[in-house]
């Protein structure tokens, strides 16, 4: 008889399901525009901060991460990466196949389709975005490490998180508010390119975002050493007891 394996660390299955549930919430929360008044303006989105509702979620997704990275190596983070990808597809079937099946309230179902069925740009601008951007950001940690040499956890943390932020802004913004609306595609979402009265542009709103995000990558960076060193104290105390 085989022996049992041995079971997942609980500590790395906390940090993928952390990663799998903020990316899931990102992709249920993407359509809700968030409005943040600002004591002082920035170049572009002015004072009033505008943001989809999934960067808050989203932004959870690189420090978990970033994390998952630095405990487990480049090609466990990529795994992670790309299993939830394919899981994003997993949530889009199970949520629609509820949307069109019967109901016994159709009043409440309406409600329950325009909340929760996300319109056909979110869900390309979302999906273009994430496989992207995470998959930069593995790549970009993982360089950053290795031109460091293991040292500087903080620099690769802001780093990728920063330059893969910027890669998952433009895009999901870019093509779900405006290339697909000039294209036909839910142009009742569409933006200006400029700003011009209480409509956001689609400018402001990258902006809004990325300000918001790289501000969740500076305040995260000491959560992230926390976590990681947690994790390998953990590890050397188990490979004492092991030892002993």
């Amino acid at each position: 008889m085989s022996a049992d394996r041995r079971p997942l660390p609980v500590d790395r299955l906390l940090l993928a399901a952390l990663f799998v549930t903020a990316l899931v919430t990102a992709q249920l929360t993407a359509a809700k525009l968030l409005s943040f008044q600002l004591p002082f303006g920035i170049p572009v989105a002015g004072s009033a901060l505008t943001l989809p509702g999934a960067a808050l979620a989203y932004a959870l997704t690189y420090f978990a991460s970033d994390c998952y990275a630095e405990l487990y190596g480049k090609r466990a983070a990529r795994e992670l990466v790309n299993v939830a990808f394919l899981m994003n597809f997993v949530v889009l079937a199970l949520v629609w196949s509820t949307i069109v099946a019967p109901a016994a309230n159709p009043e409440f179902a309406s409600t329950f389709s325009s909340v929760l069925g996300a319109s056909t740009n979110i869900v390309a601008g979302s999906l273009l975005a994430y496989v992207a951007s995470q998959n930069w950001d593995v790549i970009a940690f993982h360089r950053l490490k290795e031109y460091t040499d293991g040292e500087k956890l903080w620099l690769r943390n802001v780093g990728s998180t920063a330059s893969s932020q910027l890669i998952d802004t433009v895009i999901f913004v870019g093509v779900a508010f405006w290339a697909l609306p000039n294209l036909g595609v839910g142009a009742e979402m569409g933006l200006p390119l400029v700003g011009g009265g209480p409509v956001p542009s689609v400018a402001a709103l990258i902006v809004g975002q990325y300000v918001l995000k790289l501000a969740i990558a500076l305040v995260d960076t000491p959560f992230v050493y926390a976590v990681v060193a947690a994790v390998r104290r953990r590890d050397a105390e188990d490979r004492r007891l092991f030892a002993a």
